[in-house]
């Protein structure tokens, strides 16, 4: 399975500064800007595909930056993704099958970029991202109805079912992606700032195969 992750991330972040050297924390949410099919949703009279990304969620980040000079700098930086709940497989099908599957993302991430400022406010940045650890698990409920053979070769009744409730876990393979960020900061006094960031990234997973 090949999964590509794309978001745009609005970030509030805090940013203590030391010479040449600066160290930020942020905290944002990332929302699909390229949804990819994730599943579909059954019923007895239709059946629709289910869009979005696993990129999508609430994401963490450390990133220490230093600057060669007022303009230009380079950044390495950490990250965790909690994804949000994609649609799998949603069925309803009364007296045969209830079926609520859904899929997201617990990632962990670092990233290399060049950091260049416009003016003393705006800035950008733009790198190499990857995933270095973490998974795309699966949570899944399945309730299906027992054939009329099914349920008299087991002694039971009409309406009788059987019910699973389960959790699997997908690795991908070592993928490479790419990250650009917009921001604007403000100063709050000589060592710390507030800004806010506009932030796209794309990478694509694969996963692994046993």
């Amino acid at each position: 399975m090949k999964q590509l992750i794309t978001a745009v991330a609005a970030i509030l972040v805090s940013t203590a500064s030391f010479a040449q050297f600066q160290i930020s924390a942020s905290s944002g949410y990332a929302m699909s800007s390229a949804g990819m099919l994730t599943g579909t949703t059954t019923t007895t009279t239709s059946t629709e595909n289910n869009y979005g990304s696993y990129g999508e969620g609430s994401n963490f980040q450390l990133r220490g930056t230093y600057f060669f000079n007022e303009k230009f700098g380079a950044e390495i930086g950490v990250g965790y993704l909690h994804g949000a709940d994609q649609t799998i497989n949603k069925t309803s099908i009364p007296g045969v099958a209830e079926v609520n599957a859904v899929a997201r993302a617990r990632a962990f991430g670092a990233s290399a970029s060049m950091v260049y400022n416009f003016t003393n406010n705006f800035y950008g940045r733009i790198g190499a991202l990857i995933k270095v650890g973490g998974k795309t698990e699966a949570v899944v409920y399945n309730k299906a109805f027992l054939s009329e053979p099914q349920y008299n070769a087991l002694g039971l009744t009409s309406g009788s079912y059987s019910e699973t409730n389960y959790v699997e876990d997908f690795h991908g393979q070592f993928p490479l992606g790419f990250v650009a960020a917009l921001g604007y900061s403000y100063d709050l006094n000589e060592h710390f700032a507030l800004f806010v960031e506009a932030e796209y990234y794309g990478i694509s997973l694969k996963r692994k195969r046993f």
